[in-house]
Protein backbone atom coordinates (compact mmCIF):
# COMPACT_ATOMS: atom_id res chain seq x y z
CA UNK A 1 0.00 0.00 0.00
CA UNK A 2 0.83 3.40 -0.43
CA UNK A 3 1.46 5.68 2.73
CA UNK A 4 2.21 9.54 2.67
CA UNK A 5 4.00 10.66 6.36
CA UNK A 6 3.13 14.27 6.84
CA UNK A 7 6.33 15.45 8.59
CA UNK A 8 9.80 16.39 7.44
CA UNK A 9 11.35 13.46 5.72
CA UNK A 10 14.95 13.64 8.14
CA UNK A 11 13.86 13.03 11.11
CA UNK A 12 13.86 9.86 13.21
CA UNK A 13 10.35 9.04 13.09
CA UNK A 14 10.51 9.07 9.03
CA UNK A 15 13.39 6.46 8.95
CA UNK A 16 11.64 4.50 11.23
CA UNK A 17 8.53 4.00 9.42
CA UNK A 18 9.90 3.34 6.37
CA UNK A 19 11.76 0.84 8.06
CA UNK A 20 9.23 -1.05 9.12
CA UNK A 21 7.49 -0.87 6.02
CA UNK A 22 9.89 -2.91 3.99
CA UNK A 23 8.66 -4.06 0.68
CA UNK A 24 5.38 -4.81 2.38
CA UNK A 25 4.18 -1.16 1.97
CA UNK A 26 5.55 2.57 0.00
CA UNK A 27 6.04 5.55 2.51
CA UNK A 28 7.40 8.57 1.58
CA UNK A 29 7.22 11.99 3.10
CA UNK A 30 5.80 15.64 2.94
CA UNK A 31 6.05 18.57 4.90
CA UNK A 32 2.77 20.68 5.48
CA UNK A 33 3.97 23.95 3.84
CA UNK A 34 4.23 21.77 0.11
CA UNK A 35 0.23 21.11 0.74
CA UNK A 36 -1.78 22.89 -1.81
CA UNK A 37 -5.66 22.91 -3.20
CA UNK A 38 -6.82 23.27 -6.96
CA UNK A 39 -10.48 23.86 -6.81
CA UNK A 40 -12.05 24.00 -10.01
CA UNK A 41 -15.59 22.71 -12.39
CA UNK A 42 -14.10 19.33 -12.37
CA UNK A 43 -14.05 19.39 -8.26
CA UNK A 44 -11.35 19.60 -5.96
CA UNK A 45 -7.71 18.20 -6.33
CA UNK A 46 -5.08 18.20 -3.02
CA UNK A 47 -1.98 18.24 -4.56
CA UNK A 48 1.95 18.70 -3.32
CA UNK A 49 5.56 17.84 -4.85
CA UNK A 50 4.51 14.26 -5.24
CA UNK A 51 1.19 15.23 -7.15
CA UNK A 52 -2.26 14.68 -6.44
CA UNK A 53 -2.74 13.05 -2.69
CA UNK A 54 -6.51 11.64 -2.99
CA UNK A 55 -5.55 8.49 -4.20
CA UNK A 56 -3.04 7.34 -1.76
CA UNK A 57 -4.31 4.67 0.66
CA UNK A 58 -3.17 6.17 3.59
CA UNK A 59 -2.06 9.63 5.28
CA UNK A 60 -0.08 9.47 8.62
CA UNK A 61 0.47 13.21 10.43
CA UNK A 62 3.77 12.60 12.17
CA UNK A 63 3.45 16.97 12.78
CA UNK A 64 1.64 19.66 13.13
CA UNK A 65 4.33 22.39 12.17
CA UNK A 66 3.68 26.32 13.67
CA UNK A 67 2.33 28.44 11.47
CA UNK A 68 -0.15 31.34 11.00
CA UNK A 69 -3.69 30.69 11.87
CA UNK A 70 -4.26 31.00 8.25
CA UNK A 71 -1.87 28.58 7.58
CA UNK A 72 -3.22 26.58 10.34
CA UNK A 73 -7.04 26.14 9.14
CA UNK A 74 -5.97 25.78 5.57
CA UNK A 75 -3.84 22.70 6.68
CA UNK A 76 -6.43 21.16 8.73
CA UNK A 77 -9.11 22.25 5.67
CA UNK A 78 -6.76 19.89 3.53
CA UNK A 79 -6.64 16.96 5.73
CA UNK A 80 -10.47 17.07 5.93
CA UNK A 81 -10.60 17.37 1.97
CA UNK A 82 -8.43 13.72 1.83
CA UNK A 83 -11.18 12.47 4.31
CA UNK A 84 -14.14 13.30 2.24
CA UNK A 85 -12.14 12.01 -1.07
CA UNK A 86 -11.79 8.39 0.56
CA UNK A 87 -8.37 8.61 2.15
CA UNK A 88 -7.76 7.18 5.41
CA UNK A 89 -5.92 10.16 7.55
CA UNK A 90 -4.29 9.45 11.07
CA UNK A 91 -5.45 11.15 13.14
CA UNK A 92 -8.52 12.70 11.57
CA UNK A 93 -8.26 16.28 11.44
CA UNK A 94 -11.13 16.76 14.49
CA UNK A 95 -9.20 14.15 16.70
CA UNK A 96 -6.12 16.80 15.78
CA UNK A 97 -7.66 19.99 16.75
CA UNK A 98 -9.17 18.65 20.33
CA UNK A 99 -5.87 17.19 20.73
CA UNK A 100 -3.77 20.21 20.05
CA UNK A 101 -6.11 22.50 22.05
CA UNK A 102 -5.36 21.42 25.56
CA UNK A 103 -8.64 23.49 26.63
CA UNK A 104 -11.23 21.56 24.29
CA UNK A 105 -8.92 18.16 25.20
CA UNK A 106 -9.62 18.77 28.98
CA UNK A 107 -13.38 19.70 28.47
CA UNK A 108 -14.34 16.15 26.64
CA UNK A 109 -12.13 14.06 28.75
CA UNK A 110 -13.91 15.66 31.57
CA UNK A 111 -17.12 14.65 29.49
CA UNK A 112 -16.23 11.21 29.05
CA UNK A 113 -16.42 10.63 32.97
CA UNK A 114 -12.41 10.60 33.30
CA UNK A 115 -10.18 12.20 36.05
CA UNK A 116 -8.57 15.37 35.15
CA UNK A 117 -6.83 18.04 37.70
CA UNK A 118 -9.04 20.67 38.56
CA UNK A 119 -8.19 23.55 36.10
CA UNK A 120 -8.90 27.42 35.09
CA UNK A 121 -8.85 28.75 31.69
CA UNK A 122 -8.64 32.51 31.96
CA UNK A 123 -8.03 35.83 29.89
CA UNK A 124 -7.37 38.18 32.39
CA UNK A 125 -4.84 38.22 35.13
CA UNK A 126 -7.83 39.22 37.56
CA UNK A 127 -9.51 36.24 37.08
CA UNK A 128 -6.02 33.95 36.74
CA UNK A 129 -5.32 35.71 40.19
CA UNK A 130 -8.56 34.66 41.64
CA UNK A 131 -7.95 30.92 40.23
CA UNK A 132 -4.56 30.83 41.65
CA UNK A 133 -6.18 31.41 45.18
CA UNK A 134 -8.44 28.42 44.25
CA UNK A 135 -5.97 26.66 43.67
CA UNK A 136 -4.50 27.43 46.94
CA UNK A 137 -1.10 29.06 45.43
CA UNK A 138 0.32 25.94 43.73
CA UNK A 139 -0.64 25.33 40.54
CA UNK A 140 1.11 24.83 36.89
CA UNK A 141 0.88 26.95 34.30
CA UNK A 142 0.79 25.59 30.93
CA UNK A 143 0.80 27.19 27.34
CA UNK A 144 -2.46 26.30 25.42
CA UNK A 145 -0.51 24.53 22.49
CA UNK A 146 2.58 22.58 23.55
CA UNK A 147 3.80 19.79 24.17
CA UNK A 148 7.03 17.57 25.53
CA UNK A 149 6.92 20.04 28.69
CA UNK A 150 7.89 23.24 27.16
CA UNK A 151 6.55 26.16 28.61
CA UNK A 152 5.53 24.16 31.52
CA UNK A 153 5.93 26.21 35.05
CA UNK A 154 5.35 25.62 38.71
CA UNK A 155 3.57 28.42 40.56
CA UNK A 156 4.16 28.62 44.04
CA UNK A 157 4.65 32.69 44.81
CA UNK A 158 1.42 34.93 44.41
CA UNK A 159 4.16 37.50 43.24
CA UNK A 160 5.93 35.56 40.39
CA UNK A 161 2.17 34.52 39.92
CA UNK A 162 1.05 37.99 39.04
CA UNK A 163 4.15 38.94 36.72
CA UNK A 164 3.25 35.51 34.35
CA UNK A 165 -0.17 36.57 34.07
CA UNK A 166 0.25 40.86 33.82
CA UNK A 167 2.67 39.40 31.16
CA UNK A 168 0.57 36.78 29.07
CA UNK A 169 -2.45 38.92 29.56
CA UNK A 170 -0.33 41.64 27.61
CA UNK A 171 0.44 39.29 24.80
CA UNK A 172 -3.08 38.55 24.12
CA UNK A 173 -2.24 34.71 25.48
CA UNK A 174 -4.90 32.70 27.09
CA UNK A 175 -3.86 31.62 30.51
CA UNK A 176 -4.28 28.10 31.19
CA UNK A 177 -3.78 27.25 34.88
CA UNK A 178 -3.46 23.36 36.35
CA UNK A 179 -3.56 22.34 39.94
CA UNK A 180 -0.72 20.74 40.87
CA UNK A 181 -0.50 17.13 41.59
CA UNK A 182 1.46 15.46 44.22
CA UNK A 183 2.86 12.78 42.66
CA UNK A 184 5.56 9.60 43.22
CA UNK A 185 7.95 10.94 40.75
CA UNK A 186 6.83 8.96 37.66
CA UNK A 187 3.86 8.98 35.47
CA UNK A 188 2.22 6.96 32.70
CA UNK A 189 2.16 6.81 28.99
CA UNK A 190 -0.35 4.79 27.04
CA UNK A 191 0.34 4.32 23.35
CA UNK A 192 -2.89 3.47 21.84
CA UNK A 193 -2.83 1.95 18.30
CA UNK A 194 -6.21 1.18 17.43
CA UNK A 195 -7.35 -2.04 19.91
CA UNK A 196 -4.13 -2.02 21.28
CA UNK A 197 -2.33 -0.38 24.36
CA UNK A 198 0.77 -0.48 25.29
CA UNK A 199 2.54 1.39 28.16
CA UNK A 200 5.70 2.56 30.02
CA UNK A 201 6.58 4.21 33.41
CA UNK A 202 8.29 7.41 32.65
CA UNK A 203 10.26 8.28 36.18
CA UNK A 204 12.08 11.83 36.70
CA UNK A 205 13.87 11.94 39.87
CA UNK A 206 15.27 15.49 39.45
CA UNK A 207 12.12 17.61 37.77
CA UNK A 208 8.67 17.10 38.97
CA UNK A 209 7.91 17.18 34.67
CA UNK A 210 8.46 13.41 33.45
CA UNK A 211 9.06 13.98 30.15
CA UNK A 212 11.59 11.52 28.69
CA UNK A 213 12.94 14.69 27.02
CA UNK A 214 13.64 16.24 29.96
CA UNK A 215 15.51 13.31 31.36
CA UNK A 216 13.00 11.08 32.99
CA UNK A 217 14.07 6.94 32.85
CA UNK A 218 11.28 4.83 30.64
CA UNK A 219 10.88 2.10 32.29
CA UNK A 220 8.17 -1.04 30.64
CA UNK A 221 5.04 -1.96 32.77
CA UNK A 222 2.00 -4.42 32.46
CA UNK A 223 -1.34 -2.87 30.97
CA UNK A 224 -3.83 -3.73 33.03
CA UNK A 225 -7.47 -4.10 31.94
CA UNK A 226 -8.29 -0.90 33.60
CA UNK A 227 -5.13 0.67 32.47
CA UNK A 228 -6.47 -0.10 28.35
CA UNK A 229 -9.75 1.10 29.55
CA UNK A 230 -8.93 4.43 30.78
CA UNK A 231 -6.62 5.12 27.48
CA UNK A 232 -9.19 3.59 24.64
CA UNK A 233 -11.77 5.98 26.70
CA UNK A 234 -9.75 9.25 26.64
CA UNK A 235 -8.47 8.19 22.70
CA UNK A 236 -11.87 8.40 22.09
CA UNK A 237 -13.30 11.10 23.38
CA UNK A 238 -11.13 12.80 20.93
CA UNK A 239 -11.63 11.01 17.84
CA UNK A 240 -8.29 9.20 18.02
CA UNK A 241 -7.43 5.87 17.49
CA UNK A 242 -3.51 6.69 17.28
CA UNK A 243 -3.02 8.66 20.85
CA UNK A 244 -0.36 8.64 23.50
CA UNK A 245 -2.55 9.03 26.47
CA UNK A 246 -0.69 10.52 30.31
CA UNK A 247 -1.52 9.28 33.58
CA UNK A 248 -0.42 10.49 36.46
CA UNK A 249 -1.04 8.98 39.32
CA UNK A 250 -1.51 10.95 42.44
CA UNK A 251 -0.69 10.24 45.92
CA UNK A 252 -4.01 9.65 47.42
CA UNK A 253 -4.67 7.19 44.51
CA UNK A 254 -6.51 9.16 42.26
CA UNK A 255 -5.22 8.35 38.44
CA UNK A 256 -5.56 11.49 36.15
CA UNK A 257 -5.29 11.92 32.61
CA UNK A 258 -3.24 14.79 32.22
CA UNK A 259 -3.18 15.24 28.00
CA UNK A 260 -4.01 13.08 24.94
CA UNK A 261 -1.76 13.50 21.90
CA UNK A 262 -2.40 12.82 18.88
CA UNK A 263 0.36 12.54 17.17
CA UNK A 264 2.56 10.46 19.59
CA UNK A 265 5.94 9.83 19.44
CA UNK A 266 7.36 6.28 20.08
CA UNK A 267 11.35 6.48 20.03
CA UNK A 268 11.17 5.64 23.88
CA UNK A 269 8.83 3.15 23.90
CA UNK A 270 10.03 1.29 21.01
CA UNK A 271 13.20 1.09 23.18
CA UNK A 272 11.69 0.29 26.68
CA UNK A 273 9.49 -2.24 25.14
CA UNK A 274 12.02 -3.65 22.72
CA UNK A 275 9.00 -3.94 20.16
CA UNK A 276 8.63 -2.87 16.73
CA UNK A 277 5.94 0.15 17.06
CA UNK A 278 6.78 1.68 13.81
CA UNK A 279 5.53 -1.58 12.13
CA UNK A 280 2.48 -1.91 14.12
CA UNK A 281 1.62 1.49 13.47
CA UNK A 282 1.50 0.77 9.46
CA UNK A 283 -0.28 -2.33 10.33
CA UNK A 284 -3.30 -0.06 11.63
CA UNK A 285 -3.36 2.57 8.99
CA UNK A 286 -2.96 -0.30 6.37
CA UNK A 287 -6.23 -1.75 8.13
CA UNK A 288 -8.47 1.03 8.11
CA UNK A 289 -7.11 1.94 4.59
CA UNK A 290 -8.83 -1.07 3.06
CA UNK A 291 -12.06 -0.63 5.03
CA UNK A 292 -12.20 2.68 3.73
CA UNK A 293 -11.01 2.22 0.32
CA UNK A 294 -13.23 0.36 -2.24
Amino acid sequence: MRFLILGRSDTWYTRDLQRAAGTDHHVVSCSFERLAASVGPHGTRIIAELGALENWDGVLVRSMPLGSLEQVVFRMDVLGGLEQAGCTVLNPPRALEAAIDKYLALDRLARAGLHVPRTFVCQSWRDAMDAFAQLDSDAVLKPLFGSEGRGLTRLTDEAIAFRAFKMLEQAGAVIYLQQYIEHPGYDIRLFVVGRQVLGMRRRNAEDWRTNVSRGAVAEPITVTASLAETAQRASQALGATLAGVDLLPARDGTSYVIEVNAVPGWKALARTLHTDVARLVLEHLAQHGGEERP
